[in-house]
């Protein structure tokens, strides 16, 4: 095996149960030096568990991990970092308070010769070089991490851990929170540590990135490894086929539009600071998109909307009477419904079983004087569960153990117990796998074929393409261009999105 090829990570037949699931079984996954090597799979796929026995935090119940020329049966943190891996998470570990420079040198700071002070001069200027030569990166070195971008974190803690001279570094959904314009800047830092000769393994759901970083790409399906591609040679498709284990002809399932009439209207809806002068109209039975850039006041309107922000100026109107006072109870009252962005912090208590977030919303319908009627609670929960198919031991499984596109499910099932009449979906495909992502798409033309109408919100324009019937673009708080979705194309969209419209129909 030439030096190019020679494998640095083996893991081979990894086992891990957990009480009435096994979450791996008999799974392998090997990465050879020097590449950028993708893991993709669903929800549940047991991605986070390989990557966590990986990382020393679960200890395997069978097989074997060769890191180089070492085999061990399992793993601990210390032992990790000393055998030159470490990991970027989606939750950046810093401490909003210090410093760049004070983050980077955590643990290993600079001081005065023969003094025990911190050279807080020197360690800035250290930073910053360290920074630009190594990830071609300028940012000042006394700036808050606090007062960072999300991207801009993540290169803080990416330079973090190279000052361990790290021979494999693990992202785990590195671009889940962030823009376009952000992902590419991490992109280029990923091509840039390559080129060092730094191994990458990349995790995610979004199988573009996997296309566009990935040399190859292993997939997880039900604890098992079940292929590893050249991506270079291989389709998204094929890749999807063996995330799922069946095709999916369609990502998008048909729907025949039976738009009814106006449940909704907003009407010069805006708070003067981060959207003005908001106005459209929502139909029974449709989906309406709304899609913009972070900051451009499409998540402020959202929030709005269900009365979790003020308004300044404009009106609302449900079914032709006006809201004077909007807030999140007099919503729910009247027929709204919200799947926020941020499900873990605001869509779920996550150390609430799956039986009562589903019937969190509807309380009156498993209550009798004023006491939850247990049996009936759990019924009802469990015919949500068996109709979303939401991968759960039980009804009784507390929330924050199951996967990203569980949880999803059980926030939307606990809505349509509610039977509202407006559903607003802030990003209710963000960092779900693609098999999750078709069934929360199947829930959306449920809902709208009883009659109900969905605000999709979202910036994944294929997602916008394919399930909208009207799609609203936003711009620095403004709604500058409708489409009818029949007649919009991704390049019309993002033109629109980033103000540069008039390369195509801004004339």
């Amino acid at each position: 095996m030439s030096e190019q090829t020679k494998n640095i990570l083996e893991m081979q037949a990894i086992v891990k149960d957990f009480p009435g699931v096994r979450a791996l079984d008999h799974a392998s996954f090997t990465v050879r030096a020097g590449e950028v090597h993708g893991l993709v799979g669903e929800n549940g796929a047991g991605k986070s568990t390989l990557i966590k026995i990986l990382a020393g935090v679960y200890q395997p119940d069978e097989g074997a991990i060769t890191i180089g020329e070492e085999t061990f049966r399992s793993l601990t943190p210390h032992m990790v970092e000393q055998l030159g891996i470490q990991f970027i998470h989606q939750e950046r570990y810093l401490v909003p308070h210090f410093t760049i420079a004070e983050s980077i040198f955590l643990g290993q700071e600079k001081c005065y010769r023969g003094l025990p002070l911190i050279d807080h001069r020197s360690m800035t200027r250290a930073a910053e070089a360290y920074l630009a030569e190594t990830l071609g990166v300028v940012l000042k070195g006394r700036t808050l991490i606090r007062d960072l971008s999300v991207a801009e974190a993540q290169i803080v803690q990416i330079a973090k851990a190279l000052m361990a001279n790290p021979k494999m570094l693990v992202f785990d959904e590195p671009t889940a929170p962030l823009a376009r314009r952000e992902v590419d800047i991490l992109f280029d830092v990923i091509h840039r540590l390559k080129a060092q000769g730094i191994t990458i393994v990349y995790i995610s759901h979004y199988l573009q990135e996997i296309a566009e970083i990935c040399d190859r790409v292993t997939v997880l399906r039900n604890g098992v490894d079940v292929g590893t591609l050249v991506t270079r040679e291989t389709t998204t498709e094929e890749i999807v086929g063996l995330m799922v284990g069946r095709t999916l002809e369609e990502m998008f399932p048909p729907r025949e539009p039976q738009i009814g009439p106006a449940i909704l209207e907003i009407e010069r809806l805006g708070d003067n600071e981060r959207f003005f002068d908001i106005s459209f109209t929502l139909h029974q039975g449709e989906v309406l998109g709304i899609t913009g850039l972070i900051g451009s006041g499409r998540e402020a309107l959202i929030d709005t909307l269900y009365g979790l922000d003020a308004r300044e100026t404009g009106d609302i109107r449900y079914h032709g009477q006006p809201f004077k006072r909007l807030n999140p109870v007099r919503a729910v009252k009247s027929g709204l419904a919200l799947v926020p962005r941020d499900r873990r912090k605001h869509g779920l208590i996550v150390d609430f079983a799956v039986n009562d977030n589903i019937n969190l919303s509807s309380l009156n319908e498993v209550a009798r004087s004023g006491f939850l009627v247990r049996k009936q609670a759990r019924t009802r929960s469990a015919e949500m569960v068996k109709s979303l198919d939401i991968r759960t031991p039980s009804v009784e499984t507390i929330v924050r153990y199951l996967s990203g596109g569980n949880q999803q499910k059980v926030v939307v099932g606990r809505w349509l117990n509610s039977e509202a009449e407006i559903y607003l979906l802030d990003e209710p495909t963000v960092g779900i796998d693609v098999g999750a992502k078709v069934e929360i798409y199947q829930l959306v033309n449920r809902l709208v074929s009883r009659g109900a109408g969905v605000i999709l919100v979202s910036t994944e324009i294929p997602e916008l393409l394919g399930m909208t019937d009207r799609i609203l673009v936003m711009y620095r708080g403004r709604i500058i261009k409708e489409f009818e979705t029949r007649s919009a194309t991704a390049d019309s969209i993002l033109a629109w999105s980033t103000g540069g419209q008039s390369t195509l129909e801004g004339k």
